[in-house]
């Protein structure tokens, strides 16, 4: 039995999308992408949309939609996926980074404000593993010192803070739909606004700099080729019908691993979920106990046939931002710490009982 990390829930809805987009002899810039943009204005109540190739693409466009530039600063966490501090460097803007809560593996909106300077232009929140970041305590920051908010919420989709689906809170929001996230286009990205002037610079930049406006081949900045392809958005088109269904599916899976850790007295734990949100699971995160060798675990848990994955290196201590930055070891501690003792275990949609009890078992017996 191999049990895979992820696994993406792909159903007849979405082949009869794709095959219509190829019967259609349209693959680009076409009305599966229209419909799969408007499909997120209505969900989450947001004035406009604009869907790209990848999240990291979308986020880049959000950073450059919102003017940030060479000099700038933006305040963001160590601990995350690479792309979040790569959107910045794009730019020349300078990630600063600031250490996370050791409950929830968030960013610790306690020590934002140490580090706001008259370079500081903006807050990028990332919402780690589909928890919500603290966001009242972010916007009361931003709003106090006149800072634009980003929301990276690539792994988020579904999720809230006090109610409000994360994405529409600050200024522009990011979602992603690599095949490991809880809905997927294979690649893909989609940005979300309020603001029509961050939408449409993000909708000219995500096409090689066309502004609306403008006619055929006419293009007034210098843009990138971002586009959503027709056949990406097909299949997204069939997830988000189903967005509720696989949200619901993913949250009994997270219940019984719960459920079984207490029962088989694993001892481990997870990241806190704080009552004010409503976490969308993206991952299944555990943090072994201090001192345990989890290669040592990796490998067993390989040799048994179940995947896993250490989730997140710190950004920081990346070759790239070690050689850019010149930060090292000591810089976050608890980022740092979180990055050896975290560990992604088998986690998807449609995974069973069965298989869910034989990976605490196995890790039971290892760790």
């Amino acid at each position: 039995m191999i049990i895979p990390l992820s696994r993406p829930d792909i159903t007849n809805i979405e082949k009869t999308y794709v095959n219509e987009v190829l019967d259609s002899g349209q693959l680009s810039m076409g009305i599966k992408t229209d419909l799969f943009e408007k499909q997120f204005r209505d969900r989450f109540e947001a004035r406009y949309a604009v869907a790209m190739n990848s999240g990291t693409s979308a986020l880049h466009v959000a950073v450059k939609s919102l003017g940030l530039k060479a000099g700038d600063e933006v305040i963001t966490t160590p601990y995350s996926f690479i792309a979040s501090g790569n959107c910045l460097v794009y730019e020349g803007v300078k990630p600063v980074f600031v250490d996370i809560d050791p409950l929830t593996l968030n960013l610790n909106t306690s020590l934002i404000e140490g580090t706001i300077t008259s370079k500081t232009k903006a807050i990028l929140a990332v919402h780690i593993f589909g928890q919500p970041c603290n966001m009242d305590e972010i916007m009361k920051l931003a709003n106090k010192y006149q800072l634009s908010v980003i929301e990276d919420s690539c792994e988020a989709i579904g999720a809230e803070w006090k109610g409000t689906p994360v994405g529409l809170i600050g200024d522009v929001g990011v979602f992603a739909f690599y095949p490991n996230k809880q809905i997927t286009t294979g690649e893909g990205g989609i940005l979300v606004t309020n603001h029509k002037n961050i939408f449409e610079m993000a909708k000219a930049l995500r096409n090689q700099g066309r502004s609306l406006t403008n006619e055929w081949l006419d293009h007034e900045y210098i843009g990138y080729n971002y586009r959503m392809s027709e056949l990406q958005a097909a299949v997204g088109l069939g997830q988000m019908e189903r967005l509720d269904e696989i949200l619901q599916k993913r949250e009994q899976v997270a219940n019984r691993y719960l459920q079984l850790i207490g029962k088989f007295n694993l001892p481990v734990l997870i990241p806190k979920i704080v009552n004010d949100c409503r976490i969308s699971w993206f991952v299944f995160i555990i943090i072994l106990p201090k001192g345990v060798n989890r290669n040592l675990i990796i490998n067993h848990l390989s040799s048994q046939g179940v995947q896993s994955k250490p989730y997140f290196p710190s950004i920081h201590l990346q070759p790239s931002f070690q050689k850019k930055f010149g930060s090292q070891l000591g810089n976050f501690p608890l980022s740092e710490e979180m990055s050896e003792r975290t560990l992604a275990i088998p986690f998807y949609t449609n995974l069973t009982l069965e298989e869910q009890t034989f990976v605490i078992q196995t890790l039971k017996k290892i760790v």
